[in-house]
C-alpha cells in the first residue's frame, strides 16, 4: 500500500472508509471527556504540509492504545479512513501506529520529493538575486543573513496559518515575492530595484523568532519575545544587528563613505520597507508606506498571499456546485473554479523548399540555347456576341439573409453584453442562501 500524505487523505477520503497509509508526527495527545462524561483521545498528527486530527471514543478498538503513543514522536498510521459524519472532518474507522526510524522520520521532516524540490529550487533563487545585488552595502547584509541564518530560516513558517504555513513555507513565500520584484522593477524603472530585493528578504525576518518550527517536529512554539514584541519590531532589530555587525565593520566601509547614497539613509529606507510592509495601521504597521518601493513591497507581499490561499483552497475546500467551492477563511466569499487558459495552438513548421536541380553538366550540341522546348497553346478568342450579351445583363440583387435569432443560452439586459444563463443540472444544489 502507497504511503500518501495528510493532505492526499484529506482529498482522498470519501464517505466510504478505505484503507490507507500515512507517515506523520504526533504532535500532541490529549485526553477529553464528552458533555455525558465519557473520555475520547484527540491525537493531532503534523507532516511536512499539513496536520490531522483523530478522535478517539472510548468504545472504539484503538482507545486502548493511544496511552501509549507519546508526542513528538514519528509514526506509521495505517487502517481505514473516511469523512466524519459531519462530511468534512477526516475520520479513523480502525487503525494501527508503527513508529519510525530515525531516517524515515527525516524523510517526514523534509516533506513530500516535490516539495523539497520546490523548495530547494526557491532558496537558490534567493541566493541568485541576493548575488546580483548592485549596492556592496545591501549585499553584504544579504549574504551575512543567509550565511548566519540559512538553516533556520529553511524551517519557518511564512503564518502559524492561512498561507504558506508549513515548514520552510517563509522561504517559497519570500522567493515568489522576489520574483515579481524582479519583474515589477522591470516595469517600472523607478524603483530601486537592490533595495526591492532586500526588503523582500528581510520584510519577515522576525518570524524566523514567531513562527519557527522546532529542529526536529512540525510544533511552532510561542515565544515570549515574539509575544510581547511581534516579528515587525524584531526584523528592525536583526537588521540593526547584522548592519552593526557586518557592515559597519567591512572592512571595505571606509570606501563607502563617499558612495551616493549615504549608509545611514540606505540602512533607514531598508527599514521602513520592514515596518511598513501590512500597508495600513489598522493592520500592524506603525507607519503606512511612503516610498515606491515600500507600496510595491506591501502590494507584493498580499498578492502573494492571497494566491497562496487560492491555490491551498482549491485543495482543501469542498465542493458545493459545479464550480463551487466552500468558502476559505481568510478570503472574503466561497471560491469558484479559476477560467482554464487557452492554449495557442502551435504553428507546424512550413518544409524545407526543394532544392533546385542542378544544371547538366553539358547540353547536346543540336539543341538551341534559347528555344524553349514546346512552346503553350493558346487559349481561343472570346466569342464577341457573348461578350456584348454578358455586359448588357443587369447584375442580380442582393437577396437579404434574415436576422440571426440570439442563442437561447444568452438574454440580453438593456443595450448592454448578452449575459450567459445558467447552466440546468440535475444534480441537487445547496441554496446559497
Amino acid at each position: 500500500m502507497e504511503i500518501i500524505t495528510i493532505r492526499e487523505l484529506k482529498q482522498q477520503a470519501g464517505p466510504i472508509a478505505e484503507m490507507v497509509r500515512y507517515h506523520a508526527q504526533l504532535e500532541r495527545s490529549l485526553k477529553k471527556t464528552t458533555k455525558t462524561g465519557n473520555p475520547f483521545y484527540e491525537l493531532t498528527f503534523s507532516d511536512a504540509e499539513e496536520s490531522l486530527v483523530l478522535r478517539v471514543w472510548n468504545n472504539a478498538p484503538m482507545f486502548e492504545t493511544c496511552p501509549q503513543l507519546q508526542a513528538r514522536m514519528f509514526y506509521e498510521v495505517s487502517g481505514e479512513f473516511g469523512l466524519a459524519n459531519d462530511g468534512r472532518s477526516v475520520d479513523g474507522k480502525t487503525w494501527t501506529a508503527r513508529a519510525l526510524s530515525e531516517e524515515e522520520a527525516a524523510g517526514v521532516l523534509a516533506g513530500s520529493a516535490e516539495l523539497r524540490e520546490k523548495q530547494t529550487a526557491d532558496f537558490a533563487f534567493i541566493e541568485e538575486a541576493v548575488a546580483k545585488i548592485a549596492d556592496p552595502r545591501l549585499g553584504l547584509l544579504c549574504r551575512s543573513f543567509l550565511n548566519r541564518y540559512a538553516e533556520r530560516f529553511k524551517r519557518t513558517a511564512a503564518a502559524r496559518n492561512y498561507h504558506h504555513a508549513r515548514r520552510g513555507g517563509l522561504v517559497e513565500h519570500v522567493s515568489q515575492m522576489m520574483r515579481s520584484a524582479v519583474q515589477i522593477c522591470e516595469a517600472y524603472p523607478m524603483l530601486n530595484r537592490d533595495l526591492l530585493v532586500t526588503g523582500v528578504l528581510f520584510h519577515d525576518v522576525g518570524k524566523l523568532w514567531e513562527n519557527a518550527y522546532t529542529a526536529k517536529g512540525f510544533s511552532m512554539p510561542y515565544t515570549e519575545v515574539s509575544e510581547l514584541i511581534g516579528h515587525i519590531p524584531l526584523g528592525m532589530e536583526i537588521v540593526n544587528k547584522l548592519w552593526r555587525e557586518f557592515v559597519g565593520n567591512s572592512p571595505d566601509s571606509a570606501s563607502w563613505e563617499t558612495l551616493e547614497p549615504d549608509s545611514d539613509r540606505v540602512r533607514l529606507h531598508l527599514l521602513h520597507l520592514i515596518v511598513s510592509h501590512h500597508g495600513e495601521l489598522e493592520f500592524g504597521s506603525p507607519v503606512v508606506p511612503k516610498t515606491p518601493e515600500a507600496q510595491a513591497l506591501h502590494y507584493i507581499d498580499n498578492l502573494d498571499a492571497k494566491m497562496e490561499m487560492f491555490e491551498r483552497g482549491y485543495q482543501v475546500a469542498g465542493e458545493l456546485g459545479k464550480n463551487v467551492y466552500d468558502r476559505v477563511r481568510p478570503l472574503p466569499g466561497r471560491l469558484i473554479a479559476p477560467l482554464a487558459k487557452v492554449e495557442a495552438p502551435v504553428s507546424p513548421e512550413p518544409a524545407p523548399a526543394p532544392e533546385p536541380e542542378s544544371a547538366p553538366e553539358s547540353a547536346p550540341e543540336s539543341a538551341p540555347e534559347s528555344a524553349p522546348e514546346s512552346a503553350p497553346e493558346s487559349a481561343p478568342d472570346p466569342d464577341p456576341v457573348e461578350q456584348v450579351e454578358a455586359e448588357q445583363k443587369p447584375a442580380p440583387e442582393p437577396v437579404p439573409e434574415p436576422p440571426e435569432e440570439a442563442p437561447e443560452s444568452l438574454s440580453v439586459a438593456g443595450d448592454g453584453l448578452p449575459i450567459p444563463l445558467p447552466v440546468e443540472d440535475d444534480g441537487e444544489r445547496p441554496d446559497p442562501f
